[in-house]
């Protein structure tokens, strides 16, 4: 990439001395949290415990007291003291990557083979060489990246802002105005299954409770908009199987000669089809459904 182009405010030249410098102090932070992490480690070694987390055996050894005391002491928070002695005694001095950030030894300390691990980077994104990022190493343990990149990362973050229930309930009501999308749910066999089951749950409720002025039901408005996408699914798929079908099926009587009588079945239908399709229009255009009497007997064939 050219010296001269800009990153943010400032060119690529002065974009990559900031990065060097600051690459520099981010590794100087490493070896201060890996330093205050061993002293810690020194003054209330980690010990094999018994329970369920560390933190009750220690809590009964006074072990928390004692670091909370050196926290206070060299002026940081007990938390950051009880991180960095763990991820220090996860990666003893000989086994720690130079040029790595604490951060990244940090993330991957569970790993059985980190030591290997580490030693192989992958490739960065951007400039194809070696190198640890944060979001790279979260992926190696399967945390969330803050960086999404593929469908599957992409979904599990949309999972993680959707957990609480009104908010999932706006964003699939939002999501299935999408024709593409709720096309593709509507072929989700689990998906129609509880949607048609919540349906007959809902007219059961309203069906059972008394009709009296109240509040409406907060995901009500889910449930119509809901309806209306699926409506307007079927509608459209309707047109896509008719289109399908005939697209299939009329290069093959290229060539063929039918009787009278075939031709006068296919005749008669196309006229059913052209008065259905007049009714979609006109019901489409104006949110009139209503069918006169000619139109109907025609439609059932009569």
């Amino acid at each position: 990439m050219p010296a001269d182009t800009e990153v943010g405010s400032v060119t690529r030249t002065r974009y990559e001395e900031l990065v060097a410098q600051d690459r520099k102090l981010v590794l100087d932070e490493t070896k201060i949290q890996f330093k205050i992490g061993d002293d810690a480690g020194e003054i209330e070694p980690l010990r094999p415990w018994g329970g369920s987390h560390p933190g009750d055996e220690e809590e009964q050894r006074g072990v928390r007291e004692t670091l909370e005391t050196f926290a206070q002491d060299i002026g940081i928070s007990y938390s950051q003291v009880r991180t960095y002695r763990y991820t220090a005694a996860r990666w003893p001095a000989g086994q720690r990557a130079e040029g790595v950030s604490f951060e990244i030894h940090r993330i991957l300390e569970k790993l059985e083979d980190r030591f290997e691990r580490i030693a192989s980077p992958p490739r960065h994104p951007r400039s194809g060489k070696p190198r640890w990022t944060g979001d790279a190493a979260k992926r190696l343990v399967g945390w969330q990246v803050d960086t999404p990149r593929s469908v599957q990362e992409k979904v599990e973050a949309i999972h993680d802002l959707a957990r609480d229930e009104q908010v999932a309930a706006r964003v699939a009501t939002d999501f299935l105005r999408r024709p593409a999308v709720a096309f593709h749910a509507a072929n989700d066999r689990t998906a129609r299954h509880l949607f048609n089951k919540a349906q007959t749950d809902r007219v059961t409720q309203y069906e059972e409770e008394p009709v009296v002025p109240r509040e409406e039901s907060p995901v009500a408005p889910v449930v119509r908009s809901i309806d209306r996408a699926l409506e307007f699914l079927d509608m459209v798929g309707a047109c896509h199987k008719f289109i399908a079908s005939t697209s299939r099926l009329v290069p093959l009587f290229r060539d063929r000669e039918l009787s009278g009588d075939s031709r006068e079945v296919i005749l008669t239908n196309l006229s059913r089809v052209r008065a259905a399709c007049d009714w979609v229009e006109h019901a489409v255009s104006t949110g009139e459904t209503d069918m006169d009497e000619e139109l109907a007997k025609l439609l059932r064939d009569e």
